[in-house]
């Protein structure tokens, strides 16, 4: 039972104390990787996903298929086993549906085989800083493999890496008894990058061409197929990102045959995915940009020619979800009606007229049918587990087909407030996710945790189940702390200029956004401000110390986790793109080295990293030591031995456990206990 209000742009959602009170949700129920967190995240009697336009619902025990026309006609389901040969030592597996082969990597080498046959070489050598057929850029620009198919199998394109002029960085294996040498290619900020080219291997020759894309240090991203097979496109990016061209190439010689566009920014360009071509209309696709302040679609044709401008409004596109069946319009997610609610909308091609598809306030995560004819929709809102609704894309007739219960009933839980204050700038809107203690006194002073990330491609307050509530934000609230998030400029789906206002000075608008929200949890009665903490990881981490070093008079305790403590020490892509080089923003990189303030520790600080990070390398966390001893400043440190950039599995209970036992320690006692 829940009782609800909304006030403005304040939601505000208090979960009803039951008498069963005493129970109490533990990090095993609450965390990922927990033993029984399973049981704990809003489920529906039966999930569902599509089997091309068939309804398919399934749970552990049974599953059943029905068309979208008569659901309750429902039919035996039977997977269609898919026969491939996969072995242990494959990586990077990529399977094409239309001929049925599976491209794969062996170490850095690229092959691919049928389901029978012999393993074909795509491409080898024995040169380990040669690369194929993996992912380039760090995964960067949405990159997440590296090799495509073409839509008729008749060609692969693949990435090829020459990182001969990157430099080994170490990283230490201690599994067994003698430790082993673990290198990777880690290019920092302003080094050398890797040399990176586009093969096109043609399966019925066996022949190789390469794309002809000139400068080997340019960030080739987003490649894309033409239906019919004949050009591949690239969206281009220089060096300094501020530059792109979409480029196209001629697939039989690699040579380049037109530059469709370019985009230009005084910060940056930052292509994130591959074209969506039109099946019917095979010379038009769409194009993804900001380059008008929010990330909106561009229809062109195939000669560079734009046909229309497809915007739902004043608000960040998050998802291009495809094109509904007679492809007349787009389907997508976007932000447009309110910064923490996102809706279905579809978008007219021809006229860019819009229309929303969806009226539930919330957080919608669709599926399209492969037709295009019908969407499954999955949404939550702050009261809301989880619906999954069927829609008509032609005229958005709407049915349910399963409703989650609360996966907490039986418990207490806290009161979760969203709600929005001003930025530092004095104009503009931040939102933010508070939690009240269990059980909660006004009359009391209670300690605060504020856990903070405060990136780029973020966004932790929207209005989701619990206000995407963090498991452990609900276990620190059974401990007694106030847990408060907000989203500062520099997060996601606010338009460029919100998120790119920390080009070249990194951590700077996201700690004065950051104070605001202190100072809204200091006018609160019943928030001690002598006790207030932060918590984050990654760049949240950069932020948890940020905030400590400029703020020592504030921050009591902080945990920060995998934290960049130098810029200098961060990726070439992400680093160059957000702070340019060291050599030519050098006040930017000074200005964000935590080093350089290790003198201002006065609180307790507790860094943590896993050993085998190839994400923030240990050496910031250990160089920010180093310099906290010449300093004579005391930081407590906790290693993570084996692990990456986080903490996963069953380990992660572990780690919380940790974090919380510290805050237990330093901020939940009285201030002069603290000290």
């Amino acid at each position: 039972m829940t009782k609800c209000f909304f006030y403005g742009w304040i939601y505000m959602c208090a979960f009803a104390e039951i008498a069963a009170q005493e129970k109490q949700l533990t990090l095993d129920d609450l965390l990922p990787g927990g033993n029984s967190y399973n049981l704990y995240v809003p489920k529906t009697q039966y999930d569902v996903r599509w089997e091309g336009d068939q309804l398919i619902f399934f749970n552990e025990k049974e599953s059943w298929s029905a068309s979208p026309e008569s659901i309750d006609q429902k039919e035996p389901f039977r997977q269609a086993e898919e026969k491939t040969r996969i072995k242990n030592e494959w990586k990077n597996i990529d399977f094409c549906r239309e001929n049925r082969y599976t491209a794969f990597t062996v170490r850095n080498n690229l092959y691919f085989a049928q389901e029978e046959g012999p393993i074909v070489e795509v491409a080898e050598n024995d040169d380990e800083n040669i690369v194929y057929g993996q992912a380039a850029h760090r995964n960067e620009f949405g990159i997440e493999k590296g090799t495509f198919w073409s839509p008729k199998g008749n060609y692969l394109a693949f990435y090829r890496m020459d990182e001969t002029g990157v430099g080994d960085y170490p990283l230490v294996d201690i599994s067994e008894r003698e430790a082993k040498l673990k290198n990777v290619k880690y290019p920092m900020a302003g080094m050398t990058n890797q040399e990176v080219k586009i093969g096109i291997y043609a399966v019925e020759s066996g022949k190789t061409v390469y794309l002809q894309t000139g400068d080997p240090y340019v960030y080739l991203t987003n490649i894309s197929w033409n239906p019919t097979e004949k050009q591949v496109y690239v969206a281009e990016l220089n060096r300094e990102q501020n530059h792109l061209q979409l480029n196209k190439y001629s697939v039989e010689t690699g040579e380049k045959m037109l530059t469709l566009f370019e985009e230009k920014n005084d910060r940056y360009v930052e292509p994130l995915t591959p074209l969506l071509f039109l099946e019917k209309t095979p010379d038009v696709f769409i194009w993804e940009s900001q380059r008008e302040g929010y990330k909106h679609l561009y229809l062109y044709n195939t000669e560079g020619k734009l046909l229309q401008v497809l915007s739902p409004g004043a608000g960040d596109i998050s998802q291009v979800i495809g094109l509904d069946e007679e492809e007349k319009n787009v389907l997508v997610v976007s932000n447009e009606s309110h910064p923490l609610d996102f809706q279905i909308y579809k978008i007219n091609l021809e006229t860019g007229a819009k229309a929303v598809l969806t009226s539930e306030a919330g957080v919608h995560s669709p599926l399209l049918s492969r037709s295009g004819k019908y969407l499954i929709d999955r949404y939550s809102n702050l009261t809301t587990p989880l619906n999954i609704d069927l829609i008509s894309t032609s005229d958005g007739q709407t049915q349910r087909l399963q409703t989650a219960g609360n996966p907490y009933e039986g418990y207490a839980l806290p009161e979760i407030t969203l709600g929005s204050l001003k930025a530092a700038d004095g104009q503009t809107d931040l939102y933010y996710r508070l939690v009240k203690p269990i059980p909660f006194d006004s009359a009391q002073k209670y300690p605060v945790v504020i856990y903070v990330y405060g990136g780029p491609h973020s966004q932790l307050v929207e209005n989701s189940w619990m206000g995407k509530v963090r498991g452990w934000d609900i276990y620190m609230a059974q401990k007694g702390y106030v847990v408060f998030s907000l989203d500062n400029r520099g997060t996601s789906n606010r338009g460029f200029a919100f998120e790119s206002i920390i080009h070249r000075q990194l951590g700077k608008n996201e700690t004065a956004d950051q104070m605001k929200g202190v100072e809204f949890l200091r006018s609160l009665p019943y928030v001690d401000a002598n006790r207030i903490g932060v918590h984050g990881w990654s760049f949240g981490g950069f932020l948890s110390i940020y905030l400590m070093l400029q703020y020592p008079e504030i921050f009591k305790a902080g945990v920060a986790g995998g934290p960049v403590t130098n810029w200098e020490l961060y990726e070439i892509m992400y680093g160059e793109r957000y702070m340019d080089t060291p050599e030519e923003n050098p006040d930017g990189y000074r200005e964000a080295d935590m080093n350089r303030r290790a003198g201002n520790l006065s609180g307790r600080l507790l860094l943590i990293h896993g050993d085998e990070d190839a994400t923030v390398v240990w050496q910031n966390s250990l160089s920010f030591l180093k310099a906290c001893v010449e300093a004579r400043t005391y930081p407590d440190y906790f290693v993570y031995p084996g692990h990456k950039h986080n903490v996963h599995g069953k380990d992660r209970i572990h780690l919380y456990e940790n974090i919380t036992r510290y805050f237990e320690d330093f901020l939940k006692k009285s201030p002069s206990s603290s000290k």
